[in-house]
């Protein structure tokens, strides 16, 4: 089990690659048309390149594997995701922090995302467990994840505090590791519907 190493990830539609500072210019140009939502970050083009680096300094801290979302059929960087809140001791960890630029959603690619990162963490890095955390008032997010197949835990009350000041409910969900035959057939007849 390495939780230490980002692994390059190949699905049919996209390859999830290591994040590097040289996908800067690609990722603020995916990033374009983004919509700012004032209960979730998502990277302005401007604020991309920090971005990068906080995550690959979050990689070097051992909490955070971070991956380019990169189509197939174009060789387009279209997004990120990651690995986070790492816990190898627990074998634990979370998806999240993951945007993607508006010409590819709802086209199977984040489907193929989950498909690909679920894999290696349940099936390479032997978890036990995968969360996904959103914010209370994020729904789209929220019923999104419950329609990969992960179970609410519960709802963290005050969790955290925005840089606006306000504060934020965070929802927990989770899928285990008896779950993930069952899931794994789900994702893969979603992803079938897009092709």
């Amino acid at each position: 089990m390495d939780f230490g190493t980002v692994p390059t990830l190949v699905g049919s539609k996209i390859t999830l690659e290591p994040l590097s500072t040289e996908h800067a210019s690609e990722l603020s140009d995916a990033a374009e048309g983004l919509g700012q939502l004032w209960y979730t970050h998502i990277p302005t083009p401007q604020g991309l390149p920090a971005e990068i680096e906080r995550r690959l300094a979050l990689l070097d801290a051992g909490s955070m594997l971070p991956f380019t979302i990169r189509r197939n059929d174009t060789g387009d960087a279209v997004g990120m995701t990651t690995f986070m809140n790492l816990d190898a001791a627990n074998r634990r960890l979370e998806i999240g922090s993951t945007w993607l630029t508006p010409s590819a959603q709802r086209t199977g690619i984040n489907t193929e995302a989950k498909l690909l990162l679920l894999g290696h963490a349940f099936e390479v890095l032997d978890c036990i467990a995968v969360e996904f955390r959103t914010h209370w008032h994020n729904l789209q997010s929220r019923r999104a994840i419950a329609e990969l197949g992960a179970k609410q835990d519960g709802v963290l009350r005050s969790h955290s505090i925005g840089t606006d000041g306000a504060l934020r409910d965070t929802v927990v969900f989770s899928i285990i590791a008896s779950e993930w035959p069952t899931v794994r057939l789900g994702l893969r007849e979603r992803l079938a519907a897009h092709d």
